[in-house]
């Protein structure tokens, strides 16, 4: 049987087209040519015509995202990650009143260990009337997760954005849509944020690219992390990952062209996919919001998204379960990738109320572009005969 990956929220496949746009910026020497050096793969700060042609395909880029994102090409500033983008934004602010949630990706909440922790209801969904309450005059950031990489919640950022400006209109909102840009609207302008986080590798581009969306207002905040040649306007030096950025707008460009179709189409798999766990465990649970919305989702719609499944069910330990689907080469997790060594219930799931033992023996199962219903199919018959197996 082949391989079957259920752990999109984790990274998602290269798609063949974002590598056939990347490949001419590789400097792969092609053969049967008179000049055996492609001419792509120059330094982007370099005046001769090799790094002028990265130059140009960088600032093609850029152009193309900010026609997705609707917002000017000044504000991308492209980086090595989204936690560096969201180290960029929090620590620039560590000085300042900062207002977060507790379900945070670990790159905010490590990165603002100061910041007032606004709670969540059981569903993962933010209480508004205690954010509300805790921004002050002083508040200059507040930054939330957009959609959650292991619930899959989704924040109502309208309703946020609209909090802040009427309480405090010079607070600026940060937004983590690293999981959001395949399935919900991610124009800063519609959803009034004034910095956004995104990530390559979450929607089928390269790993080692990330990017923050910032305003001019928001810029005229930030201090770099890193300092040097005063790339991205001063504020990520470096040379730029040319073939990354390439491969992020062609990624960009077909998550736009693809949403609509792959929205509707992940939620009658995750839709299907939970009615059979639910056969077979008639104790499992999700964990957070119920799954009866519509989509596509209007930019003031909170839910959760239509590719990730998180459940507990008390027959399972989740470690165990995780292996021995593993060693049947099924790909499922039980939270974020860069937890998943550590033995912590998941403080995302705690946050949420949850007891220790269902956040640590919940499981995640993250559906993608190249999931079928006959992988859905084939993972259910593995797990009805693993069932007896991976039992308390």
């Amino acid at each position: 049987m082949k391989p079957i990956y259920l752990d999109y929220a984790a990274t998602t496949p290269l798609d063949p087209a974002v590598l056939k746009a990347m490949l001419p910026y590789f400097g792969i020497s092609l053969p049967a040519t008179r000049y055996p050096l492609p001419a792509n793969f120059g330094n982007p700060g370099s005046m001769h015509s090799f790094g002028q042609r990265a130059s140009a395909a960088i600032f093609e880029s850029r152009q193309t995202i900010a026609q997705a994102l609707n917002c000017h090409y000044s504000d991308i500033i492209f980086t090595g990650s989204a936690t560096e983008a969201n180290n960029l934004v929090l620590k620039s602010f560590s000085d300042s009143q900062v207002i977060t949630s507790s379900i945070e990706h670990d790159s905010v909440l490590k990165s603002a260990p100061k910041a007032r922790r606004v709670s969540v209801s059981k569903s993962g969904l933010l209480d508004l009337s205690e954010l509300e309450k805790n921004l002050k005059n002083n508040t200059e950031l507040v930054s939330i997760i957009y959609a959650n990489n292991e619930t899959g919640t989704v924040q109502d950022i309208v309703s946020i954005n609209q909090i802040i400006k009427k309480k405090n209109p010079g607070t600026l909102l940060h937004i983590d849509a690293v999981q959001a840009l395949q399935y919900l609207n991610c124009k800063p302008e519609e959803l009034g944020v004034d910095m956004m986080t995104l990530s390559a590798h979450k929607i089928y581009g390269p790993k080692g690219v990330g990017l923050l969306y910032a305003n001019k207002k928001a810029r005229e905040k930030l201090i770099p992390l890193i300092t040097g040649g005063g790339q991205e306007n001063g504020l990520r030096s470096g040379t730029e990952n040319t073939a990354g950025i390439v491969g992020f707008a062609r990624a960009v460009e077909l998550v736009e062209k693809n949403r609509a179709q792959e929205t509707i189409r992940m939620k009658i798999l995750r839709d299907y996919l939970w009615a059979e766990i639910k056969k077979l465990f008639p104790k499992a649970q999700l964990n957070g919001p119920i799954l009866a919305t519509g989509y596509p989702l209007p930019a003031t719609c909170w839910a959760r998204l239509p590719n990730i499944l998180n459940f507990y069910t008390p027959e399972l330990n989740a470690e165990e379960a995780i292996i021995t689907l593993d060693l049947a080469d099924i790909a499922i997790s039980a939270g974020p990738a860069c937890s998943a060594r550590t033995l912590d219930p998941s403080h995302v799931l705690l946050a949420m109320g949850q007891s220790p033992q269902r956040a640590k023996n919940s499981l995640r199962i993250s559906l993608g572009k190249f999931t079928t219903q006959t992988d859905l199919r084939k993972f259910m018959t593995i797990f009805d005969k693993l069932k007896n197996q991976v039992q308390h």
